[in-house]
């Protein structure tokens, strides 16, 4: 045997046999005190590019130069110091010393420059959000000058799509060069990611000598995985499951709060979306009550904005409500009348479409819940089902309406949200929103390095969001995950960032 270990083949209840196949294997080759774990996910991974996707960093291979802790505070990574001296325009960040990459090559500021440069060569979303002019490297010593005061910069260089690869290295999307814990030694788009304990790393070696990264978009047969011993630790179990979970001895269950929003997004390309009467009349439209308790199963609270009720730029919110009526005098505001059965404008029905997607399952149903709702009022709404939701609405006009879910805060500052939803170029802006006076908070905000100041202004953004119904915000879900009662020292992230850490360990049988 390879190894003693918790779970490594994915049964054919997981639709993975060929994964399953190539384990098995494997497992006949190595020795028995090695220690691995499988990691069974609902988000699949086409690419292992870091710059592209989460993957790379959530499965311990890239770092970034900055990390955020569960109480949502900045630490150092990669850089173990930064400061600036002119209101945030000049960034100075000390790289540490005795890091390299998982090919021994030293870590130093020439080398972040670089990934910095390519990182935003190929996303036009992380150009946006660190406006970069110019960066300098000597030795340890990184200079980032940005393109206008950005108070923030440290917190954007905590999102995982900024982490630092070597940038000589070519086959970046199946084998990216990082500095984490763990290397990839083999990867199949959208279904399996294999690595390796990286022994140079300088923090210390891995507990673990491998771990197996694994897809699966139907939460029942991720919670069959984890029951049946082929999977250690499973992300978003069945909601329904976790009563049952919790009472198997064997394992082991983290619920939390997330940081995450669940919402309906406004096409604002469609001219039926530039009326606030037509946004407002399909926020009452959505029973948020009904989607905590029936959809979510009770693992979610309803959401009157974009951020949990306890962060200090959270306002009063008017409590939102469902209501047929009030959803129908919006309607009539904004000129449409019922005419044999159907809502209609200028002699048109009022026909839409909304998209949504399946690793999230509770969208679907969302989507499906607006659409009953909505044909009580004589509107019809066609669902359709998207593969990749971001790729599809950013180079696509042809939607009304989209369910949709973000990590709102995961620096616990509004700045990433309001910057990638309501700035142009924003990188969740697909229904192109463009609202003069929540423009001006939201520049006020990047230009603003006094904490007490930045929540102010966050919280008047947020306000006009609000008013405006720009978005309709539905739940904040529960973050949750499940393991085997012999995973230890693994934590369930707020961020959602850091999975595969250092310190996961397994006791051996």
């Amino acid at each position: 045997m390879r190894k003693k270990r918790l779970g490594f083949v994915l049964s054919a209840a997981l639709a993975l046999t060929a994964c399953s196949s190539e384990g098995a294997s494997n497992e006949k080759r190595g020795n028995a005190e090695e220690k691995e774990i499988t990691f069974l996910s609902n988000f699949p991974s086409e690419t292992l590019d870091p710059h592209l996707n989460y993957t790379a960093v959530r499965a311990g291979i890239n770092e970034t130069l900055v990390k955020i802790n569960e109480d949502l505070e900045l630490e150092p990574w990669l850089a173990e110091k930064w400061e600036t001296k002119d209101n945030g325009q000049t960034w100075t960040f000390t790289i540490r010393e005795n890091v390299t990459f998982q090919n021994g090559d030293k870590l130093d500021a020439e080398a972040v420059k670089r990934s910095l440069q390519r990182n935003i060569g190929v996303s036009e979303a992380m150009k946006t959000a660190l406006k970069i002019k110019e960066i300098k490297a000597d030795k340890q010593k990184l200079t980032i000058v940005t393109q206008e005061p950005l108070p923030h910069l440290p917190s954007e260089l905590v999102h995982p799509n900024t982490a630092i690869l070597d940038v000589d290295e070519k086959d970046t999307g199946k084998k990216p060069v990082g500095t984490g814990p763990f290397e990839p030694v083999g990867f199949s788009a959208g279904s399996k990611l294999e690595l390796k304990r990286y022994d140079g790393y300088w923090d210390g070696k891995a507990k673990l000598d491998h771990a197996v990264f694994t897809f699966n978009e139907d939460a029942n047969a991720r919670t069959l995985a984890l029951q049946s011993g082929d999977a250690d630790i499973v992300y978003r179990p069945a909601i329904e499951s976790i009563e049952s979970l919790k009472a198997d001895n064997s394992i082991k269950t983290d619920v939390v709060p997330s940081l995450r929003t669940h919402l309906l997004m406004y096409n604002n390309v469609n001219p039926v979306f530039k009326d606030k009467h037509v946004r407002k009349a399909f926020d009452y439209l959505i029973d948020r009550k009904e989607t905590a308790d029936s959809i979510m199963a009770g693992q979610a609270d309803t959401a009157d904005g974009p951020f949990l009720s306890d962060f200090p730029f959270t306002p009063e919110y008017e409590k939102k409500e469902y209501s047929l009526e009030k959803a129908k005098e919006h309607f009539d505001h904004a000129g449409y009348e019922m005419k044999d059965g159907n809502l209609v404008k200028e002699g048109k029905p009022l026909s839409l479409k909304i998209l949504t997607y399946a690793y999230r399952p509770e969208l679907p149903l969302i989507a499906q819940m607006l659409q009953s709702e909505a044909k009580q009022l004589g509107i019809q709404i066609e669902i359709q089902q998207v593969e990749n939701i971001d790729e599809y609405i950013a180079k696509k006009d042809d939607w009304d309406l989209a369910t949709y879910s973000l990590i709102t805060s995961p620096r616990g500052d509004a700045s990433y949200f309001l910057n990638s939803a309501y700035m142009e170029g924003g990188a969740i802006n697909p229904g192109k929103i463009d609202n003069s006076e929540l423009t001006d908070r939201i520049s006020r905000l990047n230009a603003t390095l006094e904490e007490e100041k930045r929540n102010e202004l966050a919280e008047e953004a947020v306000s006009i969001i609000d008013q405006e119904r720009l978005h309709s915000f539905i739940v904040h879900p529960n973050n949750f995950a499940a393991y085997n009662e012999k995973v230890k020292n693994w934590k369930l992230s707020k961020s959602e960032y850091y999975i595969l850490t250092k310190d996961v360990d397994v006791i051996q049988p």
